[in-house]
């Protein structure tokens, strides 16, 4: 009589007879999916994905008790995968032993914190003991692990649907607990401003996102990054803002005698890599008229715009051989959008002075959203993240212009100029980008 030793099962096709069953059950073949596991665990009993695998067709038949004992073989097995330690977790809370429950998840976020489906079960768990603030603490440790689109396997997506209405619900409350602290304080402070104060708040409970300044060119270090400033803080803007009437004026005349000194306000070689700007590249439907290009007067449109012309004279703009003063008429024709950009240093910024503005216009820069309102300019920081749209059926106005950042010493911008001129000479072109 003979001993025949068995064979060993070959890992590897173990693994992929699992892979088949998954797909199998996916494709709704439950026979040859039951057929390829059964096959499996023959071969390796003991192996801790067969056991994952069974426990998980266990948890699917509505049979927790036996899906814990496969889960917990299959962590004995193998003790070092956080997905095995999830899954006896999920059967533990299916036979209500949230204690039991929680070692396991602590077990599978000892071996990765970043686990996305520990943290939500560990959310949940602690929903369920009646603690909302701390399942909301590790939500938001959840939602932090997604990748930068934001997307998760379908699997979890509904229970990270669920922990973004937990988060909301609790920075809500959060900022409510925070708004009556801070009445009395302002109360007793009188009349003085809060607002850097309220974006703060915004800020730490979730009604407003961070943006930086992220310039395409030079960065000015140790500047603040404020997406609008204060309107008050430009004295100057009074004269412009009351000559808007004189000149819109100019501009419906340009708009009627002289479109063809309207130019597309994106030109980039066609070998650039700027997908962002692939649409409006070299098209009209974002076009200029110039007044100042890159610190060049463009004489005949000047001419044609006499008091626009004399009232920018009263703005602090840029003076930069090669770069500034800019000053340009912008016209964004009607269903197009002009996309998330920055522009190319924080040592200047632009103002806007709208004068055509149909409805259905908008204008984003950072968190902050803001429709224009004829005759009303603002300023903002365009090395912030800022877009504009225009869904009207009618094409859409405004003056742009640059000026220096207030916060520059007179020391600063000299510097400043002088090293973007040699930058413009030593590459013999000035800095790229829009704006």
């Amino acid at each position: 009589m003979n001993n025949v030793n068995p064979v060993p099962a070959d890992p590897a096709a173990v693994l992929r007879m699992i892979q088949g069953s998954k797909a199998a059950a996916a494709a709704g073949r439950t026979g040859e999916a039951d057929q390829l596991l059964a096959r499996a665990a023959q071969l390796s009993p003991g192996h801790p994905a067969v056991l994952n695998e069974l426990g998980l067709r266990m948890m699917q038949r509505g049979e927790p008790a036996r899906a814990r004992e496969l889960f917990q073989r299959a962590t004995q097995a193998d003790s070092g995968h956080p997905v095995l330690w999830s899954n006896l977790a999920s059967s533990l809370q299916a036979l209500k032993l949230p204690g039991e429950a929680l070692e396991a998840i602590e077990r599978a976020l000892t071996l990765e914190p970043r686990y996305l489906p520990a943290l939500l079960q560990k959310g949940a768990l602690l929903e369920q003991r009646g603690d909302p603030r701390n399942a909301a603490r590790i939500y938001r440790n959840a939602v932090a692990v997604l990748p930068p689109d934001g997307k998760a396997p379908e699997t979890v997506q509904e229970a990270l649907d669920h922990a973004r209405q937990l988060i909301a619900a609790d920075d809500a409350a959060l900022a409510q607990a925070i708004e009556e602290r801070l009445e009395p304080i302002r109360a007793r402070h009188g009349a003085g401003s809060s607002r850097r104060v309220t974006r703060c708040l915004d800020l730490l409970t979730g009604r407003r996102t961070r943006f930086d300044s992220r310039p395409t060119f030079m960065f000015f270090p140790e500047m603040p990054a404020v997406e609008f400033f204060d309107r008050g803080e430009f004295a100057w803007l009074d004269a412009i803002e009351a000559g808007a009437d004189e000149i819109r004026a100019e501009l419906t005349s340009v708009l009627a005698t002289d479109r063809e000194g309207l130019e597309p306000y994106i030109v980039y070689p066609e070998t650039e890599p700027l997908d962002q700007w692939k649409e409006l590249n070299r098209s009209r439907r974002w076009s200029a008229y110039f007044l100042w290009n890159q610190s060049v007067p463009q004489a005949e449109h000047l001419a044609r715009c006499p008091r626009t012309a004399q009232l920018l004279k009263g703005a602090p703009q840029c003076d930069v051989a090669g770069r500034g003063p800019t000053a340009f008429f912008s016209i964004l024709d009607a269903n197009t959008r002009i996309p998330p950009h920055t522009g190319i240093t924080n040592t200047r910024l632009t103002v806007h002075l709208p004068l055509i503005v149909p409805p259905g216009c908008g204008f984003r820069v950072g968190s902050e959203t803001r429709e224009w309102v004829p005759g009303k300019a603002w300023v903002f920081d365009d090395t912030i993240e800022h877009e504009a749209w225009n869904l009207s059926d009618t094409p859409r106005a405004i003056l742009i212009f640059d000026i220096w950042n207030p916060f520059l010493s007179e020391l600063e911008r000299d510097q400043v100029r002088a090293m973007t001129e040699v930058v413009g000479s030593y590459y013999g072109a000035a800095p790229a980008g829009p704006g």
